[in-house]
């Protein structure tokens, strides 16, 4: 993909383009990035560990706070460094491959999380026949199955967008290789790969959303027939949290991705791009566990000395 580029180095604006806001904001994420850290990783040891979490809804869980984790970690550590050691060049090749790990990563949670909203149906929807339908296989199988997605859709727009010619700018108006910004710098008219990537870019985006509601729709459906107010109530309860990461994805996800490239905001981007890959990933750990008895168990049996 090099051969063709004329720029090698491309230049990493940073979290703001105020200096004097450099170092706070640096000490700022840095805070953040620990606290996701600290979360994910305590999630993930209290599901592996507690046997009673040991369910399809927390094994899906599990995967999803390693994939935030990894995320935060494909873009945060390096802006971090960079801030502090002011070295703000990225090669092409490393542009390139932090782009392909963080759309993999970004499309891989969104799969996931449909798979958890298909989750919650059956379990709601279909009760009498759950366990037979969402076996370990069929768990395993499922996140095989978004992880080759995933792979296959970064690909796609790692190639389209670095097969772009970049030969003037080289300032990333970004803390990190992203697509958007990326686009914006090329040379030549980019119409053709950003509508190829907008049509991709779409298509799954809005299947992976689609069956998002339809699970939903079946949700309340059933949720609605139920006479008693206390089963309602724990009905509701069992998908409140992938509700609230549903919304919070999609509603961040699209704002910084489903628009033309002509219409790109540094500052928009940056913004949207601090809540999808950094504030999401920090407060996923917290929506999970806050209102969830087993995770609370779990969390304690893991930090036994922490206060309750």
């Amino acid at each position: 993909m090099a051969n063709f580029s004329a720029v090698s180095v491309f230049i990493l604006q940073g979290f703001s383009t105020v200096p004097a806001l450099q170092l706070l904001s640096m000490a700022t994420f840095l805070l953040i990035y620990l606290a996701g850290v600290l979360g994910n990783v305590s999630i993930m040891m209290a599901v592996t560990l507690d046997t009673h979490l040991h369910t399809p809804m927390y094994f899906f869980l599990k995967h999803l706070f390693l994939v935030d984790l990894c995320s935060m970690s494909t873009t945060l550590p390096r802006a971090l460094v960079a801030t502090m050691t002011d070295t703000k060049e990225i090669s092409f090749l490393a542009c390139a491959s932090q782009l392909f790990a963080f759309v993999c990563l970004g499309s891989l949670e969104c799969f996931l999380i449909t798979s958890m909203a298909f989750d919650r149906c059956l379990v709601i929807y279909r009760p009498l026949t759950y366990g037979m339908t969402m076996s370990s296989q069929s768990c395993l199988s499922l996140v095989v199955v978004a992880c080759v997605s995933g792979l296959l859709f970064s690909t796609f727009h790692t190639v389209n967008t670095f097969s772009l010619p970049f030969c003037g700018p080289n300032m990333i108006d970004h803390f990190f290789c992203d697509i958007p910004p990326l686009m914006h710098l090329a040379c030549g008219d980019t119409q053709a790969h950003e509508a190829a990537g907008f049509i991709v870019s779409g298509c799954v985006i809005m299947t992976c959303f689609a069956l998002t509601c339809l699970s939903y729709v079946l949700i309340v459906y059933t949720v609605v027939h139920i006479r008693s107010a206390a089963g309602c109530w724990k009905a509701f309860s069992t998908c409140s949290s992938h509700l609230a990461t549903v919304l919070l994805f999609y509603g961040t996800g699209s704002s910084a991705y489903m628009q033309p490239t002509a219409h790109y905001s540094p500052l928009q981007g940056r913004m949207a791009a601090i809540f999808y890959s950094i504030l999401i990933p920090t407060l996923n750990p917290l929506i999970y566990s806050l209102r969830n008895k087993d995770m609370k168990a779990a969390l304690r049996k893991l930090y036994p000395h922490v206060p309750s």
